[in-house]
């Protein structure tokens, strides 16, 4: 009686080893990607608290015990949430520093073209001596000298409506040896020439300008689709490297239950119930297993330092630094909208579809530039200036108060024969418009097909998670069954490998899935261009920008 109860103990211990992958996989699924905490962590879609983050047993960390300060966080180890990873990866990327950099070189052909408009003022000043001989009357030549200064200054300005103004003043001193009395002379003088055909108007003359500053908005734009994007790859990365870490928790607990499957055998074989033959397959199955961990444990180290590529810590040595993940998965708070929905979010704010919207603004403008430049050039001039002569400076100044004044007024006319350069720049602008235009329409096309098919990929996600997870219990169930007719001779280890074997795979198709889901959020967000706002990341080219604000 003593050895029957002995036995069915024994068949009870054993049983339950053989279930706990499936608790060891409940904890991964409920714990995945969390690592040691002393505080609260955010949900991974919101800034509500999640549950306290359990410290590990002392002397270990989230990959294992360790050595050296047991039971605290190692020096080299960065702890980080997704926000946490997102905020340092925005902070500190250095493809990112070289993007940012963008929207102000374009800033700076923005003040370049602005600057057309600006006063310039020019001034002069210069002394001259000629000494030479001049001829006298009656034959010979008598030398002479001249010393002369002269200076003069303007200030002149060109307004967008095609007007262009300029005032100066100048005087000037001459002095000669065959002249005892100096001549002095002074000036002012105000001239206005006007447009009135070929480069009238402020649409024309400011094209350049709104060109520009058009082309700092998308820019802007672009460096918003980058971050996205980077955003996108820091999630990505955060969950690969989370997915890495617990398939070599799954696939250690494969070699370990391999390891006991041996265990069972050695003992079976002793007994006489199974060949010794049945300890070639456990032995290959650990072997195998012991591969697969090798395997995992080589695209953790990948992974992790391609998450830290992304992350680029301010540390001395950042590849050599571990990472400890904070945040797990929160499914309740990715409700999603209807399809639809995403579609026109999508079209609102996608950046590369307002890039495409500004471009086609871009091609209007240079429209407007070569359509007058099929105009005539006529413009219309006039100067105004009044003169002063005396012995000195002094009464030349004093003399231009005088009633004396000139006048010069006219018009001025000049069209090439012909001009086909014009009519072909024109026409290139129509066409260069039109394509911009067809090109707005296909990109919106595409982003659309983009949206719906990350759409459906986010769904096939949340479904596979329940698929897998029913997979999953039912090959714990396989496994126990065929481990039981192992026990009683109508099975071989063969079989019991398969067994386990189909159980590991079912648990890592159970963890990819969730991370899949993760990332297939990710991808739908970055998609309609509302990553950024969902992770409450304010960047340029937002819906408050002046470019969105004039569409």
């Amino acid at each position: 009686m003593d050895n029957k109860k002995k036995n069915t103990r024994i068949n009870n211990l054993k049983r339950l080893a053989l279930r706990l992958p499936a608790v060891f996989l409940c904890i991964g699924i409920q714990m995945l990607l969390t690592a040691p905490a002393v505080s609260q962590t955010r949900d991974v879609f919101g800034d509500k608290p999640g549950k306290p983050v359990q410290s590990p047993p002392a002397g270990q960390n989230a990959d294992g015990p360790t050595a050296a300060n047991p039971g605290r966080t190692p020096a080299n180890t960065i702890r980080v949430t997704v926000q946490e990873a997102i905020l340092m990866a925005l902070e500190n990327n250095r493809s990112l520093a070289i993007e940012r950099l963008n929207p102000r070189i374009f800033e700076t052909f923005e003040k370049e073209q602005q600057a057309i408009f600006d006063p310039v003022l020019t001034a002069q000043i210069a002394a001259e001596r000629e000494r030479s001989e001049r001829a006298r009357t009656g034959g010979g030549r008598d030398p002479f000298t001249s010393d002369t200064i002269a200076a003069e200054a303007a200030l002149e300005q060109f307004f967008p409506a095609g007007t262009a103004v300029q005032v100066g003043g100048s005087a000037g001193h001459l002095e000669t040896s065959q002249n005892a009395d100096p001549l002095a002379q002074s000036r002012l003088e105000l001239s206005v020439t006007q447009a009135l055909l070929r480069g009238y108007g402020a649409a024309v003359n400011l094209a350049n300008v709104r060109q520009s500053r058009l082309d700092t908005d998308a820019s802007l734009y672009e460096l918003r689709g980058f971050a996205e994007a980077l955003l996108s790859q820091v999630e990505t990365a955060y969950w690969d490297y989370a997915l890495a870490k617990r398939q070599i928790v799954i696939v250690a607990e494969s070699l370990h239950l391999a390891e006991q499957q041996m265990k069972d055998t050695e003992e079976m074989i002793n007994v006489g119930r199974v060949a010794e033959s049945e300890l070639v397959a456990t032995e290959a199955a650990i072997a195998s297993r012991r591969q697969e961990l090798i395997e995992a444990r080589s695209a953790l180290d990948v992974s992790r330092l391609r998450f830290l590529r992304l992350l680029n810590p301010q540390v001395r040595d950042p590849f050599k630094q571990d990472v400890e993940l904070l945040s797990r998965p929160d499914f309740e708070q990715a409700a999603l909208d209807d399809v639809d929905a995403h579609v026109a979010v999508a079209v609102r704010m996608r950046p590369d579809i307002n890039q495409a919207k500004l471009n086609v603004d871009r091609d209007e403008l240079e429209v407007v530039k070569t359509k007058n430049g099929l105009l005539p050039r006529m413009d219309f001039f006039i100067t105004l200036g009044k003169s002063g002569y005396a012995d000195s400076f002094g009464g030349s100044a004093a003399d231009i108060s005088g009633d004396s004044y000139d006048a010069l007024a006219g018009v001025r006319f000049e069209y090439p024969l012909k001009n086909r350069g014009a009519q072909a720049r024109h026409r290139r602008s129509l066409l260069n418009r039109d394509q911009a235009q067809l090109a707005l329409e296909n990109l919106s096309q595409l982003v659309e097909l983009d949206v719906r098919a990350a759409f459906i990929e986010v769904q096939r996600a949340r479904q596979q998670i329940a698929a897998s997870s029913e997979t999953r219990k039912l090959d714990e169930e396989k496994l126990r069954i065929e481990t039981e007719k192992f026990k009683v001779g109508r099975s071989t280890n063969f079989l019991v490998d398969q067994a386990q074997r189909d159980l590991l795979l079912s648990q890592l198709v159970e963890v990819r899935s969730l991370a899949s889901y993760l990332k297939a959020l990710t991808e739908l967000f970055r998609l309609e261009g509302s990553l950024l706002e969902r992770r409450g990341i304010s960047a340029p080219g937002g819906m408050t920008d002046r470019s969105l604000q004039d569409n």
